[in-house]
């Protein structure tokens, strides 16, 4: 049962973090997400097959409840249509990361309330806002398809373009790279972040 929780945990906080950048978009005047049934908590419409079903589950197990990782699929935005052209992108891309957060703050502030129920439910807290800290540290690795990429490529100057295309060339490979090689390294930051939450 608290396996199946925990996976709910991290499903709707992928999903809450794919929602933001839809109405990020739309306060900058693109309708995609809207118009494409995106701005929604029903997880049916955010499930990617593989990275918010099976891969969570296999982690899952593997782990033994210990670790847990994955990803809904993107909700779709026009860049083009953004009204502030210069920073649309960034803006963007960086409510992702932001609504972790909110997140994290809000279920801290139940945690240090006073009102927990018991130890399993302060413990599921302290899960909820880890997972949310994670999700948002990790988002802002500026390695593409993650938002850090694209908060990056706002500020990176024009003579510097051709950094922005290597990364996007070997975004996934660099990603695999970060994921199994420098994690463990990433890993005692996200832990201080975690801690100035709970």
């Amino acid at each position: 049962m608290e396996v199946i929780l925990k996976i709910a945990v991290v499903l709707f906080s992928i999903i809450i973090h794919e929602i933001s950048h839809g109405y990020a978009a739309l306060a900058l005047g693109d309708k995609t997400a809207k118009l494409a049934g995106r701005l929604t908590l029903n997880p049916i419409k955010h499930i990617d097959p593989f990275g918010t079903v099976i891969l969570p589950i296999l982690l899952a197990i593997v782990s033994q409840g210990q670790f847990f990782f994955g990803w809904a699929k993107p909700v779709p935005y026009n860049p083009y249509n953004l009204s502030n052209q210069k920073w649309g992108d960034a803006i963007v891309s960086v409510a992702g990361p932001a609504s972790n957060i909110l997140v994290a703050t809000v279920f801290s502030l139940v945690l240090h309330s006073g009102l927990g129920i018991n130890q399993a439910f302060n413990e599921m807290l302290v899960f909820i806002i880890f997972m949310n800290v994670v999700l948002a540290l990790f988002n802002l690795v500026p390695i593409p398809p993650l938002d850090g990429s694209k908060i990056l490529f706002s500020f990176l100057p024009y003579k510097y373009i051709h950094i922005k295309h290597i990364l996007e060339r070997y975004g996934f490979v660099l990603l695999v790279f970060f994921i199994f090689f420098l994690w463990d390294f990433f890993v005692p930051y996200v832990i201080w972040v975690a801690n100035l939450f709970l």
